[in-house]
């Protein structure tokens, strides 16, 4: 018997849900859509691709340019020296005596040979007649013994030694002489009494020294010339001397070393300068500015220099709407800027961008408004070299 019958509960019974039916029809079809969207890439032809957008060119750099032509510029050497006097000498007692008389005094100008002082002249004197007094006892001694030479009593002997005392005697009355004309002390040359130690009464023994003798006409200026200019450097070339007073001259270079200083490797070199009211006195500092030739050049600003990859110093150009590096020299500086050579006689140069922009790397140039192209004549004379440029500024 079955279990429903033996409990007596009815049998269970199941109907199938017609929803559920449903939903797996409606999954089924889209099961197949999916499948037939996926085929039909296979079935249906490609699409045919876009064309690619076109892009933008990348213009060239733009950078600022100024023309410039090379103009003749006359090169100088400059240095700083001392001005020094022609002649500097001191004065010496030559005698020994007490000072008698003194005829000048210090920062006197005297003429040479102008008696400056004199020393007592009474011992002087006093040995200058003794010798006189033995020179004629000599020359009568001289006259005996040729006189009995001439009767042949006298030998020659005789004569011979009579001769040498009279000699002697005439020695002894010029030194005599001489001492008395250095008792005066006097100028060997036309000068400034720089220095005179002499008070009248006082002693002084021979060689002591009593004062300085100055020449300054005319002056003469001392330089030092590095090695690598002592070619530019030669006698008889002007020079202009700017004094520290403020006074300018006119000199010639008189003077140029060919042994240099060991610890500095320079050579010295000497230029006359005219002075003969004596204004201008010794030992003041000068400056010396020789002119050495003449060379073309152009005329930038310090802050438009650069630096190539290797070191060289140069300025950017343009040539043909590139960029151009050329290596240049500075051969004179201005208050405003520099003088330099190696550039083309006529040149398209850089002012504004040359720090952006590569040796050969095209370019679009425009001219530089027109006052970035001053030039050092027209700039104030306080603007420093240092300073920043105006075509810098402008960047």
């Amino acid at each position: 018997m079955a279990d429903s019958d033996r409990t007596g509960t009815p049998p269970l019974e199941f109907e199938t849900d017609r929803g559920a039916s449903r939903s797996i029809w409606i999954a089924a079809v889209i099961l197949l859509a999916v499948i037939g969207w996926m085929g039909s890439g296979f079935v249906l032809p490609p699409e045919e691709p876009a064309p690619p957008v076109a892009t933008a060119e990348r213009e060239p750099p733009a950078v600022q340019v100024r023309d410039s032509s090379a103009e003749p510029v006359t090169l100088t050497f400059s240095s700083e020296g001392q001005a020094q006097p022609d002649r500097d000498t001191a004065l010496r007692a030559e005698a020994s005596g007490n000072v008698a008389e003194l005829f000048v005094t210090k920062g006197a100008w005297v003429e040479q040979d102008e008696p400056i002082a004199r020393l007592s002249a009474a011992r002087a004197e006093a040995d200058l007649a003794q010798a006189r007094e033995q020179l004629a006892r000599a020359q009568r001694e001289l006259e005996n013994a040729q006189s009995l030479q001439e009767r042949g009593i006298a030998t020659a002997d005789r004569v011979s030694d009579a001769r040498a005392e009279a000699a002697a005697a005439q020695a002894a009355v010029t030194n005599a002489e001489a001492a008395l004309e250095d008792l005066e002390i006097r100028a060997p040359f036309a000068g400034r009494l720089e220095t005179l130690s002499l008070d009248t009464g006082e002693f002084v023994a021979s060689g002591e020294e009593v004062g300085r003798l100055v020449d300054n006409r005319p002056l003469t200026v001392e330089i030092q010339v590095p090695q690598q200019a002592l070619d530019r450097i030669e006698r008889g070339q002007t020079a202009e001397v700017r004094f520290i007073t403020g006074e300018t001259r006119e000199g010639t270079v008189t003077f140029v070393g060919s042994a240099a200083q060991s610890e500095t490797r320079t050579f010295l070199a000497e230029i006359e300068v005219a002075n003969e009211d004596g204004a201008i006195p010794a030992g003041i500092s000068a400056e010396v500015v020789i002119p050495t030739g003449t060379a073309q050049a152009h005329f930038i600003r310090p802050s438009i220099v650069s630096l190539d990859p290797e070191g060289a110093l140069g300025v950017k150009v343009v040539e043909d709407g590139n960029v151009a590096f050329h290596s240049v020299e500075i051969v004179k500086t201005d208050l405003t800027g520099v003088w330099v050579t190696g550039l083309p006689e006529d040149a398209q140069i850089i002012t504004i961008g040359q720090g952006f922009v590569q040796n050969r790397e095209e370019v679009r140039a425009t001219a530089a408004p027109d006052g970035l192209t001053a030039r050092a004549t027209d700039a104030p004379a306080s603007t420093d070299l240092a300073d920043a440029s105006d075509d810098e500024a402008a960047q």
